[in-house]
């Protein structure tokens, strides 16, 4: 199954939080042109629509209650700047947005914002993926050890051979080494190949 594009934006949909009027028509007017639905939105306010996107202005900072931080949490986020102090930077950076925009906005660059923002979120999910995988393997190296030794033990093999055993009999039997080795380790010897 293939991801939709970063570049395609025609029928998404973005929660904008914007306090000036000015900068909302222009993302109004862009969100137009490229099919985006454009969703107002006060923090504070309960909305329940599912959002492809947030658009929030550093004015509404910080969001206080636990269910705007997460309901904002739910997609990528593009923060609004106005001012660069220290403190402004610090609270927009607690939203973790994938890309930003400087006030006064103008047309230019929002595109360019928000196919940063959602290529961004797209490889953010596909490492936390990895993460995930090689924390499941990192896990199972226990399980591999102990595989290992009770081979060693069974059938007087160094190491080395004890574990090119349990990796030439997993890839006989399809499966992975982690899973022969839980197998291993829950019955005592290595399981018969079958078939």
């Amino acid at each position: 199954m293939s991801r939709p594009s970063s570049f395609s934006l025609r029928g998404r949909k973005a929660l904008v939080a914007i306090k000036d009027e000015r900068d909302a028509t222009i993302v109004r007017r862009q969100f137009e042109r490229l099919g985006i639905e454009g969703v107002a939105w006060t923090p504070g306010e309960l909305v329940d629509v599912a959002s492809d996107l947030s658009l929030i202005d550093d004015e509404f900072l910080p969001l206080l209650q636990p269910e705007q931080r997460a309901f904002v949490a739910r997609s990528p986020v593009i923060a609004l700047l106005g001012t660069e102090t220290p403190s402004r930077l610090k609270l927009v950076l607690e939203l973790d947005p994938a890309s930003f925009l400087v006030k006064p906005l103008r047309s230019a660059g929002i595109y360019a914002a928000l196919v940063m923002a959602f290529e961004r979120s797209e490889r953010t999910r596909e490492l936390r993926q990895q993460v995930l995988k090689l924390e499941q393997r990192l896990r199972s190296r226990r399980v591999v050890l102990a595989a290992v030794l009770q081979v060693m033990h069974s059938h007087a093999l160094a190491e080395p051979a004890a574990f090119a055993l349990i990796r030439r009999t997993a890839m006989e039997q399809r499966k992975t080494i982690e899973e022969l080795s839980a197998e291993i380790t829950a019955r005592g010897m290595l399981p018969r190949a079958t078939g």
